[in-house]
């Protein structure tokens, strides 16, 4: 398939098997929540009414004193243990390196199909000022949640938008499925399409 390149009068001519597949929602869904779940910590911890400091006397004798009790460990207490308490865990799910890839082509296919996925000639910048930026993405008519796609990434380029709201930048090798998925537009170099076929294909 082609695909217009915008500021130009060329097409890039891209593979099928990466830019033009079926979406599969619930392929990206699965590797999306494992992606992000990867990200987790899992280092909360809790302790139990055995785990807390304090004394295990009972405080108060068993009966006619109303409800019964042991000591101030008890979790019904202020400062005692928690009744389920949370452990330290892992959130990783397993993903294999076929369902990542397929995930990240039903995303690209289903960005080209909407006219979410743009391609320029290149996005270079040859000094890190914002407002250079902000101009570019004015010409390029895109909406409030930008990803700039190089192949490689240059300095100037990361500090010109790290204070822009909302618009990130990445290299193809920092490519995810989450930004791809969070991002309102897609701008691509031509460098940066040639090298995620070639990842994909």
């Amino acid at each position: 398939m082609d695909i217009a390149v915008v500021g130009g009068a060329q097409t890039l001519t891209v593979s099928d098997e990466v830019f033009g597949l079926e979406y599969k929602p619930d392929l990206v869904h699965q590797v999306v929540v494992a992606y992000r779940n990867a990200a987790r910590a899992g280092t909360k911890a809790q302790k139990t009414r055995s785990e807390v400091s304090g004394t295990t006397k009972k405080f108060k004798k068993q009966k006619g004193g109303g409800a019964r009790h042991g000591d101030y460990r008890a979790p019904i207490f202020v400062g005692g243990g928690v009744s389920f308490a949370a452990r330290p865990r892992s959130f990783a799910q397993k993903v294999n390196r076929k369902m990542y890839r397929g995930a990240l082509r039903s995303i690209l296919s289903e960005l080209t199909r909407h006219g979410r996925l743009m391609v320029v000639e290149s996005l270079n910048i040859e000094q890190p000022k914002t407002q250079a930026l902000v101009a570019k993405l004015a010409e390029l008519n895109l909406g409030k949640r930008p990803l700039l796609v190089t192949e490689n990434g240059s300095e100037a380029l990361y500090l010109s938008a790290r204070n822009i709201p909302y618009v990130e930048v990445r290299d193809v090798q920092g490519l995810d499925p989450v930004s791809l998925v969070a991002a309102d537009h897609v701008v691509v170099t031509v460098d940066a399409m040639k090298k995620i076929e070639e990842w994909l294909a």
